[in-house]
């Protein structure tokens, strides 16, 4: 990894972990099950990603050297939400996995229910924390309508992506849910990757864009504009980034991942590889990224960061 996004993620990773530390309850708070359910699995590891996106996006959009006052709670609720996306997503009735971040899933710690309210706790959370951020009230609101639209089903943003399909994470599980065992085509393998994945890292960088404008009106031509191309930006390195986890499912060990490796080719998801090979999805994903560096290029030298990270989501091992 290149020592710049390696300073990059660590002190990123840093600062959202310290945000959350504050955030969460006490692991001895009552009820203690719940509380230590949702530690095990914020603070489980894991490179903090969408945090450090939804930061580097408001530094940039704030053209400042330091991050906005309190964007690093936006991050953690951020986390929150992707964290509360993983427990459900491990539990038996859906992926069905033991290990994740190299650690026991919260439901086998913990049992099927407590990990089920622990992942509804840390969503209801991430949206209280988002809803106290000290920004302009007309800012809050669109980052809550960003975000809900995004861990939803898609409705309310129809039409607004390059392919016209509506991201949303809940709606892409549930599509990955139903087309197990179905052949899958390109179009069915975009939809799950533009929902499932990356709806919730495009609305990381495009709500760090808009906690980054400050004051600025939202409705301004340099504001439209801006948040446009994160958007593009996002949707981009969103869907390379699920590529990227594609291929190494298939091309890396458990140990590696720290998740149970092969479990896509052995269900028949629906996965790039399955339809492009894995040749031709690295090359998609180097597109992609080309494609992202395009979109934020208007930005200058304060694009670097954002650049480094989509190009470290191409060359990552696990």
């Amino acid at each position: 990894m290149d020592s710049n996004v390696q300073s990059l993620l660590a002190s990123g990773a840093k600062l959202t972990d310290a945000a959350l530390e504050r955030l969460l309850p006490a692991s001895q708070t009552l009820p203690v099950s719940i509380h230590s359910a949702m530690r095990h699995s914020v603070f489980a590891g894991g490179k903090r990603l969408r945090p450090v996106l939804c930061m580097e996006a408001a530094r940039m959009v704030a053209k400042a050297n330091e991050l906005p006052a309190s964007a690093t709670d936006l991050g953690a609720a951020l986390e929150m939400l992707h964290t509360y996306s993983l427990i459900h997503d491990d539990l038996p009735a859906l992926d069905n996995d033991d290990l994740r971040r190299g650690k026991p899933t919260c439901h086998v710690v913990f049992g099927e229910a407590i990990a089920i309210l622990a992942g509804d706790a840390l969503q209801t959370l991430a949206f209280q924390t988002i809803a106290q951020l000290p920004a302009p009230a007309e800012t809050v609101v669109r980052i809550l309508r960003e975000v809900a639209i995004a861990v939803g089903t898609g409705i309310g943003r129809s039409g607004e992506t390059e392919t016209g399909i509506a991201p949303g994470m809940i709606g892409g599980q549930v599509v990955d849910i139903e087309s197990e065992g179905v052949a899958p085509t390109a179009q069915l393998v975009e939809t799950i990757h533009r929902a499932k994945t990356g709806a919730l890292l495009t609305t990381s960088i495009v709500s760090g864009g808009l906690y980054g404008l400050g004051n600025a009106p939202l409705d301004s031509s340099a504001s439209i504009e801006a948040l446009a191309r994160l958007r593009t930006f996002g949707e981009k390195i969103g869907l390379a980034f699920q590529i990227v986890d594609d291929i190494l499912d298939r091309t890396q060990s458990s140990a590696e991942l720290g998740k149970t490796a092969g479990k896509d080719a052995a269900t028949v998801k629906a996965t790039w590889p399955a339809v492009y090979g894995i040749e031709q999805s690295r090359r998609d994903a180097e597109w992609l990224i080309a494609g992202a560096f395009a979109a934020i290029e208007p930005f200058g030298p304060a694009a670097n960061p954002l650049k480094s990270l989509a190009q470290y989501l191409t060359t990552r091992t696990h």
